[in-house]
């Protein structure tokens, strides 16, 4: 996988961990959900920090889950719904070994088209449609992961409205990202209008 560039945590090193660790991307951007983006990205190296079997999707599959749902409470929490997140990152790790081996790059590597990697990416557990759209978009703005017809796929998100994590590269365009929400929530619109 080629080393990305999204940089939304402010943290250099949290930042490298999920630019260089698939699992920590499709783990960051699950839950990247009714939290702020820094913390949904943050939150993989902290977990890999935590975890004793390693940072790896084998291993967190076959975790007992009360055990990773005390990993991811541990203070400071992973989440806002630390259970139901660890929850969703195991089945999600699960999917992953039962599905690419254990390989989470292979999820995007694989796909030949943009609505491979669309169908791939919607059956993820905890991924609906425009998580999915999103995170075609971050793969081909941020990882150079553009199979034919990604634009179609990411929808909106493919455009250069900076709408979501795809367009963030720095602490600027984070601002920028966090504007552009701020007035399309005041003028009634969601992200993809």
């Amino acid at each position: 996988m080629t080393r990305g560039t999204l940089a939304v945590t402010g943290d250099d090193a949290a930042d490298a961990f999920v630019n260089e660790n698939p699992l920590a991307l499709l783990i960051g951007m699950l839950l990247d959900q009714q939290i702020p983006m820094e913390w949904a990205f943050r939150s993989p190296m902290r977990l890999a920090d935590r975890l004793e079997c390693g940072f790896d999707a084998a291993e967190i599959a076959s975790m007992d889950p009360a055990s990773l749902e005390e990993v991811f409470s541990r203070k400071p929490a992973l989440h806002r719904f630390p259970g139901a997140m660890a929850r969703r990152s195991q089945s999600l790790c699960i999917h992953l070994v039962e599905n690419y081996g254990g390989e989470p790059s292979r999820v995007w590597e694989d796909s030949d088209s943009g609505s491979a990697l669309f169908e791939r990416v919607l059956s993820l557990p905890g991924y609906g449609k425009e998580k999915t759209m999103i995170f075609v978009a971050l793969l081909a703005k941020r990882f150079g992961v553009r199979p034919a017809g990604w634009e179609t796929s990411a929808g909106p998100f493919a455009d250069d409205a900076p709408r979501s994590v795809a367009d963030i590269h720095d602490a600027a365009s984070l601002a920028e990202v966090r504007a552009w929400k701020k007035a399309q929530k005041a003028a009634g619109r969601s992200k993809q209008e």
